[in-house]
């Protein structure tokens, strides 16, 4: 029989806890507005850019890539960093960082400069995501998980629009440095904030546990719930023992597929709209981004839900959501690329938004589900990391594709891709119920 010492107390501190893991879903989403926000803004201005500066489209397609490249090559150290530091300081230290890069971009004066910028930010950015969700996820147990990352998720769709609208709206009455100038001020005075407000879960007090029905642990949480305390050991020894665990790779392979089909719609689809529905630019940024986003926003949160319900029933609740995402907007993508009216266009981004919403809903929470806790952190700059250079190799491809085969017909074709992903999804959720979660192999000690 339990003692009634072990029993919780009135004052173990759980309520408070419960609370402020939902505040902290509510500080992370201002963090990640702004990351999406300083990181779209400058897309906004290449035409201003391109004329006073007097840059090429392939300058101006390097001031873009600069910021993926180095994103993507610091996502491991990043991931690594905060698997051993407070990550709550690191987020604070990060926004920082970038919010400075982003204010010092309004005093570039040539393309070395916007390059400086732009390198230099992507590398604060970089060590955001990784802190942040292994954050979330341990304050947020297998009952609330998917949850508060789909809720976080939307911060990502809402700064995507929210960043390119206001500099935009800023440089068209006040010049181009103003929006960026605005952003880096914002960022700046809410790391400020967040120094006060947020904490990780050794500075609390009470249940380490949030409270909430029970589900399914994995074998990565069983494992990481009963050993001994582990030395958090080398980034290459960290790597390797992700490199060894199916259920990771698997991850990973989707994401960096996802992400790929991600950013060709962002580069590509204000040209596609333009050349096929005579789109003036205004109206082609605007329809290029606002359908897809907005209908993402809704699609994350209900994937969330969904997710967080069906994982208390199966192991494999998390990845079978993702699956249906990608499957529901196979159809969506496909006539996106073959859509004869606008009203038919704008339904079927509509469509994949809402579908796409329930994939990206559950990218870190389904990840964490073949991870122990000590390695969240390096885990999500691993997948990140490659997730991005996958997606930088989009713009390349898709402009080769479309040359050859034209430009809608290469939109439509990114559902093969889609059909593809869903596939291996529902492979892995075949294989952990077949296998069982021993034969997924643990991280190295």
């Amino acid at each position: 029989m339990m003692q009634p010492s072990m029993q919780p107390s009135a004052s173990s501190g759980v309520p408070k806890r419960r609370g402020y893991a939902w505040l902290l879903v509510g500080l992370l989403w201002w963090v990640c507005f702004l990351n999406y926000a300083d990181r779209q803004a400058i897309f906004s201005v290449f035409p201003v850019l391109r004329e006073e500066f007097r840059l090429s489209d392939m300058q101006l397609g390097m001031v873009a890539g600069s910021f993926m490249w180095m994103y993507a090559a610091f996502g491991p150290v990043a991931g690594w960093v905060a698997d051993k530091v407070s990550r709550s300081r690191l987020i604070v230290a990060a926004l920082c960082f970038w919010s400075l890069c982003t204010g010092a971009t309004a005093y570039a004066h040539g393309y070395p400069s916007l390059l400086l910028v732009r390198m230099l930010g992507g590398l604060g950015e970089a060590f955001y995501f990784p802190a942040a969700m292994s954050l979330l996820a341990a304050y947020h147990g297998q009952a609330t998980r998917s949850r508060a990352m789909a809720v976080h998720q939307s911060s990502v769709y809402v700064g995507t629009i929210a960043g390119g609208t206001l500099s935009a709206y800023l440089a068209e009455r006040f010049g181009w440095q103003l929006g960026f100038t605005v952003l880096g001020a914002v960022g700046t005075l809410l790391a400020a904030v967040l120094l006060l407000l947020m904490h990780d879960p050794s500075e609390d007090t009470g249940d380490p546990h949030p409270a909430g029905p029970a589900a399914p642990a994995t074998e990565a949480e069983t494992v990481a719930s009963h050993a001994e305390p582990r030395p958090r050991g080398e980034l290459r020894r960290g790597l390797l023992a992700l490199a060894r665990n199916r259920g990771v790779l698997a991850m990973v392979a989707v994401f960096m597929g996802a992400n790929f089909v991600a950013v060709v719609f962002l580069v590509w689809m204000p040209t596609f709209l333009q050349r096929k529905f005579n789109m003036h630019l205004g109206d082609a940024g605007f329809n290029s981004t606002a359908y897809v986003q907005t209908a993402s926003v809704v699609g994350v949160i209900v994937g969330g839900f969904l997710a967080d319900m069906l994982r208390r029933r199966t192991a494999g609740g998390r990845q079978l959501v993702q699956a249906a995402g990608l499957l529901g907007g196979v159809p969506f993508l496909f006539f996106i690329g073959h859509a004869l009216s606008v009203a038919a266009l704008l339904l079927s981004m509509t469509g994949f938004g809402l579908f796409k919403g329930l994939y990206d809903a559950n990218i870190w929470a389904s990840l964490y589900d073949f991870v122990p806790a000590e390695q969240r952190g390096l885990a999500t700059g691993a997948m990140n990391s490659l997730g991005w250079l996958g997606g930088g190799f989009a713009p390349i491809a898709f402009a080769w594709a479309s040359g050859r085969y034209g430009l809608s017909a290469c939109v439509s074709m990114t559902a093969g891709i889609y059909l593809v992903l869903a596939g291996c999804l529902i492979w892995l959720v075949l294989e952990r119920g077949r296998a069982g979660w021993g034969s997924l192999p643990a991280p190295i000690a």
